[in-house]
């Protein structure tokens, strides 16, 4: 007898839902439930989910890094895979080696993705090729999880109060490369909020101060 397995497609777009539960339960047979960003923890905790997929155009990036920290936290045996996955930014702080199983970009066909998706359930992950030597380098500049300068002058500046905003322009770079620095230093000292990490930093600014 062939087992069923429980996935979970976090997204806001009835469209793309719609298209999904019409290919995968048959070409795949699992059974797909869906879900909005704010409910997902409820389903988790009353489905035996395996995998959830994360439609990041349709969800705030923080809010998709809060539900991600959420899996690694509470439900290790949950894998994650996230499709719609933007290329323009770098939210590479989203992929987590023990938990995400598979990455596609926003132009990957729905086609390309039932591919990777046989590989995945073969054991094996999949990511674009570029965006594993962006991490392979990620990981050769900084070694464990040390903060960088730059994630120590961000994490200062949280202290002043000051925004994203604020913050990219006294270092002269945009916003989104400030909530990169922040997501990853999010990542490195364990929290998952701006008030945690304010917090955090309260507590431990001499160890971070540039």
């Amino acid at each position: 007898m062939f087992k069923v397995e429980n996935w979970m497609i976090v997204s806001r777009s009835q469209l793309l839902i719609d298209l999904l539960e019409c290919r995968w339960p048959q070409e795949f047979l699992v059974k797909l439930t869906q879900t909005q960003p704010g409910n997902m923890a409820n389903k988790l905790a009353d489905e035996p989910i395996s995998v959830v997929f994360f439609d990041l155009s349709t969800i705030d990036i923080q809010q998709a890094y809060q539900l991600q920290r959420l899996i690694e936290r509470e439900y290790c045996s949950i894998h994650t895979v996230f499709i719609n996955f933007p290329k323009q930014l770098d939210t590479r702080f989203l992929i987590h080696p023990s938990t995400t199983l598979g990455v596609f970009y926003a132009d990957t066909s729905l086609t390309e993705i039932s591919l990777g998706l046989n590989d995945i359930m073969k054991g094996r992950s999949v990511m674009p090729q570029e965006l594993l030597h962006s991490m392979m380098n990620d990981d050769n500049e900084v070694e464990g999880d040390q903060l960088t300068i730059r994630e120590r002058e961000v994490l200062h500046a949280l202290l002043s109060g000051s925004t994203n905003l604020d913050i990219a322009n006294q270092l002269f770079v945009s916003e989104s490369t400030i909530k990169t620095h922040l997501y990853r230093a999010f990542r490195k000292i364990g929290v998952s909020s701006r008030g945690q990490a304010i917090a955090w930093a309260q507590t431990h600014m001499h160890e971070v101060r540039v």
